[in-house]
């Protein structure tokens, strides 16, 4: 099996991330290799989560997934 990748922060480096609902409530998740976003906590759901932006949980970066470097 291949190991998954995290993608990390432009600014920062770091790869915790997070997404805002519409109520702006926050979920932690990482941003793999092949763009999708996970959640931190595999339990917890991404639905009703906005997955087009993720925001750094280092730094003041936010952003579109894709726009994160590789480890």
């Amino acid at each position: 099996m291949q190991t998954r990748r995290k993608k990390l922060c432009p600014q920062c480096k770091i790869a915790s991330m997070y997404v805002k609902n519409n109520k702006g409530e926050r979920l932690l998740v990482y941003v793999i290799d092949d763009g999708v976003i996970i959640p931190k906590d595999p339990e917890h759901s991404l639905d009703g989560f906005d997955l087009s932006k993720v925001y750094c949980l280092g730094c003041s970066w936010h952003g579109n997934p894709k726009r994160l470097g590789k480890v």
